[in-house]
């Protein structure tokens, strides 16, 4: 991409301070939906480290992030025209779709593995990340079940996708649309009740 064009839409408007970035930044998407590619390059030069971040945050690893990069990109360059100021900043745009883009690459990704993966690879309860399996083990030989039930709804649907769905922790967050430390409190919160359902069970046996 053209460094050359992003500095000439610097110089041109003499643009210092968050809204000053903020009018460039519209002024450059008014170029890009006119079809000037000198204007994307700019906008991928003042963009694309925090595009980045943000797939690779959600999908786990580099390659998917940087597919992720490009299908951004080639949005904004073919559906430059959807964008509108009205509703918020080109920064929070251009995010919200690196969030969409990046979530379908996962879930792509996920969909995929689950068609490759050998019959006999399905078990009752696919291990997940930083479980305490074999407390999660015995607590199925009881009764999971009903042990399930009396977590609270968000905290089930997050061990469900884990351990029933066959997840990873990444995968989870990407689905679930929440922060990943929030997918591994609520996956230890899930295994502390667990675990106290085990030793209840072991007390009445």
């Amino acid at each position: 991409m053209s460094v050359t064009g992003r500095r000439t839409a610097r110089g041109a408007t003499g643009t210092t301070g968050a809204e000053d970035d903020a009018a460039l930044d519209d002024a450059l998407m008014v170029r890009v939906t006119a079809g000037e590619q000198a204007a994307l390059g700019a906008l991928y030069d003042r963009f694309v480290r925090r595009v980045y971040a943000l797939a690779r945050r959600v999908c786990g690893h580099d390659t998917t992030a940087e597919d992720v990069v490009q299908d951004v990109f080639l949005e904004v360059w073919r559906r430059a025209d959807r964008f509108d100021p009205a509703r918020g900043s080109v920064s929070t745009w251009l995010l919200t779709l690196t969030h969409h883009k990046a979530v379908d690459a996962v879930r792509r990704d996920v969909a995929l593995r689950r068609r490759t993966r050998p019959v006999d690879d399905d078990r009752d309860v696919p291990p997940g990340p930083g479980a305490d399996h074999a407390a999660l083990a015995s607590v199925v030989a009881g009764d999971l079940r009903g042990a399930l039930a009396r977590l609270p709804l968000p905290v089930r649907q997050t061990l469900g996708l884990a351990y029933y769905g066959g997840y990873t922790q990444s995968e989870v967050a990407a689905i679930l649309g929440i922060p990943l430390g929030t997918v591994k409190s609520r996956t230890a919160t899930a295994m502390t009740h667990l675990r106290e359902q085990l030793r209840r069970l072991q007390e009445t046996a």
